[in-house]
């Protein structure tokens, strides 16, 4: 999605913004192009294509490309449909189909509109196995500049040569974590409040990095990578380490054009600048229009052999390295009727309606009450969402390949 929206960005240009007001520029010669998110591997998955249409603005969500025809070719002849799985999303059946290095895929597409769509033949490079994958406590500045902040920073390790000399890396990170002040009550009123069915608690967070991460061999020693970094996690800025975290580090083989081509993108999201800025690269994938050579196709297709390593850290890890961990700032509120006198005219004070009432409209979400010594209801308690309920920022859902460390 990431690389979908960077794509629309820089072609579609849509709605840009100053630091003051927004700016909507008037794209007369605006076209709508075909977006290509394409990925064959060896691995024992299930490969996609996602196709879609340039908007232009971006408000607007891409439109999705639908009832194509998808196939996948190699150079023995033999060839695999895509079924369209979901809205504009074509898939191969992992059973069926699987990527093999020293094979060469290419990518062909006919849309319901009549055009076709093919790639420039692709072969599969083979990629080392990851050694080993550790981390380091380091710290590093803050965007703005503004803050140094503590945590780990992870490397890797790849002794063994590869048949490509160009490698692309992605990071895919969960962690298990539970919210301070679950919602355990649910309020009708101030004679009636029952435990709510389900506690929202405990959850696992998840985040793809949308980082571009590559490198070319020929920079490196040809036997392959000692200590390469790839990413910084702040131990205090979010809630990773609060119970156990666990990361995937995949490493993909690419060719030198793919490579090219995810080094201008790399560098045209990190130039900024604005509308009047000379993009520094006009950004050719390996997708075009059989019958339009000049039309310009967004995307590409990528044919990558992958190895990966995961690693899990526990809290206790983190904290005997000497790193804060984060803290929830969840603004608790214990409040009553009696926290309020008697108004000086005539009627009723405030009510325990009243008060979930304003809450509510404030932001706060009730979470349980509190009762006198005589079981009468005394006081409400009140805490942001996020600290009430952990489906707002993750699943309850446990992954599949988790393994709970001791």
């Amino acid at each position: 999605m990431y690389r979908l929206k960077l794509f629309i960005v820089l072609f579609a240009a849509g709605t840009l913004f100053t630091c003051i007001d927004p700016f909507n520029p008037n794209l007369e010669n605006f076209s709508s192009l075909l977006v290509v998110d394409a990925l064959v591997t060896d691995e024992n998955r299930s490969n996609y294509v996602r196709l879609s249409h340039t908007v232009e603005t971006q408000d607007e969500e891409p439109v999705r490309v639908t009832g194509a025809n998808v196939i996948i070719r190699d150079d023995l002849g033999g060839e695999t449909t895509l079924p369209e799985v979901a809205e504009g999303e074509y898939r191969t059946d992992s059973l069926a189909f699987r990527g093999e290095t020293g094979r060469t895929y290419t990518l062909n597409i006919k849309t319901s509109d009549g055009e076709e769509y093919e790639s420039e033949p692709c072969i599969m490079y083979s990629t080392p196995d990851i050694d080993s994958l550790y981390y380091e406590k380091q710290e590093e500045i803050s965007e703005n500049g503004t803050e140094t902040l503590p945590g780990i920073r992870f490397y890797i390790d790849s002794e063994e040569e590869s048949t490509s000399s160009y490698y692309r890396w992605t990071i895919e990170e969960w962690w298990k974590f539970n919210v301070p002040e679950p919602k355990r009550y649910d309020y009708f009123n101030d004679t009636t409040i029952l435990e709510t069915p389900q506690i929202r608690q405990l959850c696992w967070g998840n985040k793809k990095s949308d980082e571009i991460l590559i490198e070319s061999a020929i920079a490196e020693l040809p036997g392959g990578f000692s200590k390469k970094p790839l990413f910084f996690v702040a131990s205090d800025k979010s809630n990773r380490f609060q119970i156990q975290y666990c990361v995937l580090i995949r490493q993909l083989s690419i060719s030198q054009e793919e490579y090219e081509f995810w080094d201008h993108l790399k560098e045209i999201s990190e130039s900024g600048g604005n509308i009047f800025d000379k993009q520094p690269y006009a950004v050719a994938g390996n997708i075009h229009n059989t019958r339009k050579p000049t039309e310009q196709v967004l995307g590409y297709f990528q044919v990558s052999a992958v190895k990966h390593k995961r690693k899990y850290i526990l809290r206790d890890e983190i904290i005997e390295l000497g790193l804060p961990l984060y803290n929830y700032d969840c603004r608790r509120v214990e409040i009553g009727e009696k926290d309020f006198p008697p108004p000086l005219t005539p009627g009723p004070g405030v009510t325990f309606d009243d008060l979930i009432a304003s809450y509510d409209n404030s932001g706060y979400i009730f979470t349980k009450p509190i009762y006198d010594n005589e079981g009468e209801l005394e006081r409400l308690v009140f805490v942001l969402p996020f600290c009430a309920d952990c489906t707002l920022n993750g699943s309850m859902t446990k992954p599949d390949f988790w393994i709970d460390m001791k």
